[in-house]
């Protein structure tokens, strides 16, 4: 896992606000009242910050005032001379005075976003104030097309910049590759990311012609938008955590060791994201590896330990089979219960042959069982170390090669959340 890239952008984020801060401090704050109604707008917004599927946390208003900010020509009319360093410093500022309350409760975004934030701000007005502030853009009325086409130009640059970032940190922090970590943040913008952009860029163009009224009256639209988008996740969370609930019948049972299916399901979803699986792929992964052992209920006798890796290739399909078949009345994704049904079939059939139509998510879950299975009776470094070396001696038979080192990778560098015994 490298931490260079994560360093380098916390250096600079850092680096941009204290010259931000300083150079209004010396130079003094600029058109205050404006100054100060885009900071309200931003504090608010970060105040009611969402969490989206995937535990991304956004806070689409804010972030729309600071794009807004950003890219502010003129006022009613009138022009403005905010520049890029007061941009930085009054959206920094007020957007961390908006989630004091979530750092009382102990619940602060974490770095990251808040240096996306800074440098994003920082890469839109760097793009367009200092145009706008010489007298470039005189030539463009500010109420013609050509200058609506400027601001969204730089307004897309600027979430390119955002996702970018995002994906580099990603990268970065989880050892994901760096394409696919940039898929999947391209796919979270087509989102909330293409509104809060939208949002930015009428707020800016509407300030132009009625002033700071603009700012409530075009964030309106983005609030409803978080709304549908706050109760979509609170939907998705809570059929996570109905999940979760039935996966834990196999230990209430008796038939599972307590926490396995969370760990199982903790170490496919590290194990796919090492892999380059998106981010859509790794919540139906999660779904089906904390589901795998539903098919244990059906035993008359439990299996000792629960350990189904070390059963009889029969009698692992039969249970795979059977707990799909429950599955599939359970409301989830027909693919889960896919999944589950083909996690007991070994890499390569008996005559030697590479199944190509074995999902991913099955050859992922079959393996992490495994390496659970094999450590309950010795969770020390010893016992893992023997779990690894006994899954790579049957790599390119029972397991999938690629999965096994990248089982291998993610457990060297520390068990992720939820495998902790």
């Amino acid at each position: 896992m490298h931490r260079y890239p994560v360093g380098a952008v916390h250096a600079a984020a850092a680096t941009l606000l204290l010259v931000s801060a300083a150079g209004v401090l010396a130079q003094g704050l600029s058109e205050a009242r404006t100054a100060l109604a885009f900071g309200a707008l931003i504090a608010v917004g970060e105040a009611v910050r969402i969490t989206l599927p995937g535990d991304r946390e956004q806070a689409p208003i804010g972030a729309a005032g600071a794009l807004a900010y950003a890219l502010l020509g003129p006022l009613r009319g009138l022009p403005t001379d905010q520049g890029v360093l007061q941009v930085v410093a009054v959206t920094t500022i007020a957007g961390l005075l908006g989630l004091l309350p979530y750092a009382a409760r102990r619940r602060a975004p974490q770095p990251d976003q808040i240096a996306r934030r800074i440098l994003t701000t920082g890469f839109a007005a760097t793009l367009f104030q200092p145009l706008y502030n010489s007298g470039a853009l005189d030539r463009i009325t500010t109420r013609g097309a050509q200058y609506g086409l400027l601001l969204a130009a730089v307004a897309v640059l600027a979430a390119l910049c955002d996702v970018v970032l995002a994906a580099a940190l990603h990268s970065a922090r989880t050892g994901r590759r760096f394409g696919p970590a940039l898929r999947d943040e391209l796919r979270a913008l087509l989102g909330i990311g293409s509104a809060i952009a939208a949002t930015g860029l009428v707020i800016s163009l509407g300030a132009g012609e009625v002033g700071l009224w603009a700012l409530p009256v075009f964030s309106a639209p983005l609030l409803l938008t978080q709304l549908s988008f706050r109760r979509y996740s609170a939907t998705s969370t809570t059929h996570r955590q109905s999940v979760a609930s039935l996966a834990r019948a196999t230990e209430v049972a008796g038939y599972t060791l307590p926490g396995h299916s969370r760990r199982v399901a903790a170490l496919s979803r590290a194990v796919g994201r090492r892999l380059g699986m998106r981010e859509h792929d790794l919540l139906l992964l999660e779904c089906a590896a904390l589901m795998h052992d539903i098919g244990q209920l059906s035993l008359v006798e439990p299996v000792p330990g629960g350990a189904t890796a070390l059963l009889p290739q029969a009698e692992q399909r039969r249970i795979a089979r059977l707990g799909s078949e429950v599955i599939r009345h359970t409301g989830v994704p027909p693919e889960v219960a896919g999944f589950v049904e083909r996690q007991a079939e070994p890499y390569r059939t008996p005559d030697g042959a590479r199944d190509p139509g074995l999902p991913p998510a099955s050859r992922i879950i079959r393996a992490a069982n495994a390496y659970d299975d094999l450590v309950s009776g010795d969770p020390g470094l010893a016992g893992r170390l023997e779990a690894l070396e006994r899954l790579r001696l049957d790599t390119g038979r029972e397991y999938d090669p690629r999965v096994v080192e990248a089982l291998a990778l993610v457990c060297a560098g520390g068990c992720p959340r939820g495998t902790r015994r």
